[in-house]
């Protein structure tokens, strides 16, 4: 295991692993698709999400809004093949939120 970097929040350790990138979220290990997101709010703090085009709003834990952060940036960069990992892992590990937000 991997000391905890000091750029995160204490809980978040990092672990690389392939092209997946495990975080420790209250205690838990968490495998997330992107080894360059920012995780630092991890589990601990919701993020309320609005969808742009319909309105509707979702809550997610913070790593899964730096998901979320990911996919869109990359929407905007033509990077559709991150597009698609990012949206694999919201559909599989956030469904009803994957459906309001990015479906």
């Amino acid at each position: 295991m991997v000391a905890p970097d000091d750029n995160l929040e204490k809980g978040a350790h990092e672990i690389m692993k392939g092209n997946m990138k495990e975080i420790i979220v209250r205690g838990k290990k968490v495998k997330v698709p992107f080894e360059d997101a920012d995780y630092r709010l991890d589990g601990k703090q919701d993020v309320t999400i609005q969808n742009p085009f319909s309105g509707e709003k979702a809550t997610v834990p913070g790593y899964a809004a730096a998901v979320y952060d990911v996919i869109k940036g990359a929407e905007v960069t033509h990077h559709y093949d991150m597009v698609q990992k990012g949206c694999d892992w919201f559909s599989r590990n956030f469904p009803k939120q994957y459906m309001v937000l990015l479906d």
